[in-house]
């Protein structure tokens, strides 16, 4: 059965939905609709396809999980989406913010052929610009270990892993400040009450507020390598 760019879609945001739940590999119908932005009947209609195709199973009350041939779909899908985004920015020189939704296009018509070159023009990147981790080519996807910047303790210092928001205009301004995956900083002051948070970057001080702080996930140097 031919694998539509609409099934791939939905089997790459299940599985991310998956990747970081712990040990819980099964998602409910109404988180996939809302990271997808469609409606509840909508996801039940592409849950149904699915299942007759194969790539998950649905269990009342406990939701959809990837089988193995629909985790398989997912990572290919994923690993196209990110390599894409990477060879748009390090080889076209397009700013981070201004990728993701041509990715998204780009990854659905392009050949393995031609992703695997972008990866090599790319260097063989292991993360996305947004530091989201790139599955291998033999679909296994790398494990990343960090939290959020709004629970990290103070004078750490620490990398920032991956900015999990899309907003092109927060990932701008973030980029402005220099707060990108693969920054090392040290949080110096959280004000109380969900106050801004202060952060030591090289020479500068940067002032962020808690709830964009919400969309950087950090961690310690050992951890920023993947495996």
């Amino acid at each position: 059965m031919t694998v539509s760019p609409a099934m791939q879609e939905y089997l790459a945001e299940a599985y991310r939905l998956a990747y970081y739940q712990d040990g819980d590999h099964y998602i409910s119908t109404s988180a996939l609709a809302e990271v997808l932005n469609v409606s509840a009947p909508a996801v039940t209609r592409m849950v149904q396809r699915l299942k007759s195709a194969g790539y998950l199973e649905h269990e009342p009350y406990r939701g959809i999980s990837l089988t193995p041939a629909g985790e398989r779909e997912a990572l290919m899908n994923i690993r196209r989406h990110r390599l894409v985004e990477r060879f748009l920015v390090d080889v076209m020189n397009f700013g981070w913010h201004q990728v993701h939704d041509d990715a998204d296009e780009l990854g659905a018509v392009v050949s393995d052929l031609v992703v695997e070159r972008m990866a090599a023009l790319a260097g063989h990147p292991q993360r996305c610009p947004h530091g989201e981790p790139i599955p291998t080519a033999d679909g296994r996807m790398p494990k990343v270990e960090d939290f959020a910047l709004t629970d990290a303790d103070l004078h750490h210092e620490l990398i920032i892993s991956r900015v999990t928001t899309h907003d092109a205009d927060k990932l701008a301004y973030l980029g402005s400040l220099g707060l990108k995956p693969g920054t090392r900083f040290t949080l110096v002051e959280r004000a109380p009450f969900n106050g801004p948070l202060r952060l030591q970057v090289g020479d500068h001080i940067q002032v962020i507020g808690h709830e964009l702080a919400g969309a950087l996930r950090v961690c310690a140097e050992a951890q920023y390598e993947l495996k």
